[in-house]
């Protein structure tokens, strides 16, 4: 195969295999890997936060259509950035191809729990069997330009489907809304409270990101009418954005989502060497945090998972239909 970028020479893909991703597709765009808890439901263990929203971890596949692909290179992403992180100039794989060979490469990488003594036999058929995909692994989805067909694609098949985007591309989520192309679960990531902290924070390749950010989120609403559950997610990074609970709250105030994840930075991968150990937020940093925003908003803190360090806030009681009474934090 021919290599149109440095970014995807062999030792590119190795550093990727290394880290257990499957790459798929004939350029190179997207990418498979399993997450933690996928492999901790296989073993007999936990299930991810996620739970909240009914979601079973080894029937989920992470994924991503745009591998190393972003506008950000946030301090705080356990990634390495390459230099071509935000130009593509190879073809785009098409949404069927993405899908089938996602689904081809989590039986795959899943195949040796098989033989594992901690993985029951029901467990790892309804494994073999996915119902959901979680578009969050790398990158940045919504520059893959199908992803209002590659979201169709999926639903379409009976899946679940959670799109996790920074919001910098307002026109992809109108177009979302035009083409019907609604997720199950909308998070837009919430890094700042202001252009010049977004721009310190993210390092961002485009300009004025967070004006692009409150676009974005004013889509919230919309995508609710449409029966998609709506997420305004903020990672917490201590000392560097979690003194502004007010300016987060405006935030929220306005894009009136119907949940607010507060998750806490894990000190991993290449961000140890942008950041400290100190930039760790305890659980109680994080419900602190929690309390003030609530104060702000009225949201009200209704789950926490020690394990992920993520607090949960709703805005009223009557979405709570989708919270199992044995929730994360109670396991």
């Amino acid at each position: 195969m021919e290599f149109l970028l440095e970014k995807f020479s062999k030792e590119w893909i190795e550093k990727y295999k290394k880290a257990h991703y499957k790459i798929i597709g004939k350029y190179l765009h997207s990418a498979v890997s399993l997450c933690r808890w996928t492999k901790s439901v296989l073993r007999g263990g936990k299930n991810c936060y996620k739970k909240w929203y009914g979601i079973a971890s080894h029937r989920c596949i992470q994924m991503t259509p745009t591998l190393d692909f972003c506008n950000f290179s946030c301090v705080f992403c356990w990634r390495s950035f390459s230099k071509d992180r935000f130009e593509h100039k190879n073809g785009w794989d098409d949404p069927k191809t993405i899908v089938n060979e996602a689904i081809k490469a989590q039986k795959e990488l899943i195949s040796g729990f098989g033989g594992n003594p901690k993985t029951s036999k029901k467990i790892f058929e309804e494994a073999n069997k996915p119902m959901h995909f979680a578009i969050s692994l790398d990158g940045e989805p919504t520059l893959y330009p199908y992803l209002s067909e590659l979201i169709k694609e999926i639903k379409d098949r009976g899946f679940t489907v959670f799109l996790v985007t920074n919001g910098t591309i307002p026109s992809k989520l109108k177009e979302l809304l035009e083409k019907d192309a609604i997720p199950t679960n909308l998070y837009i990531s919430v890094y700042a409270t202001n252009n010049e902290d977004y721009i310190k924070i993210t390092n961002s390749l485009i300009p004025n990101p967070f004006e692009k950010v409150v676009e974005s989120l004013k889509f919230m609403k919309e995508f609710e009418k449409r029966n998609c559950r709506t997420v305004f997610r903020i990672t917490c990074v201590k000392f560097i954005n979690m003194y502004n609970a007010e300016g987060f709250s405006k935030l929220i105030n306005l894009s009136k989502p119907m949940f607010v994840e507060l998750k806490g930075y894990a000190w991993l991968g290449e961000s140890r060497k942008r950041l400290g150990k100190n930039n760790v937020p305890s659980m109680q940093d994080l419900l602190d945090f929690a309390k003030e925003i609530s104060s702000y908003t009225g949201y009200k803190i209704k789950a926490t998972d020690n394990n992920s360090r993520v607090v949960l806030l709703i805005r009223d009681e009557n979405i709570l239909n989708f919270i199992e009474n044995d929730s994360c934090n109670k396991n």
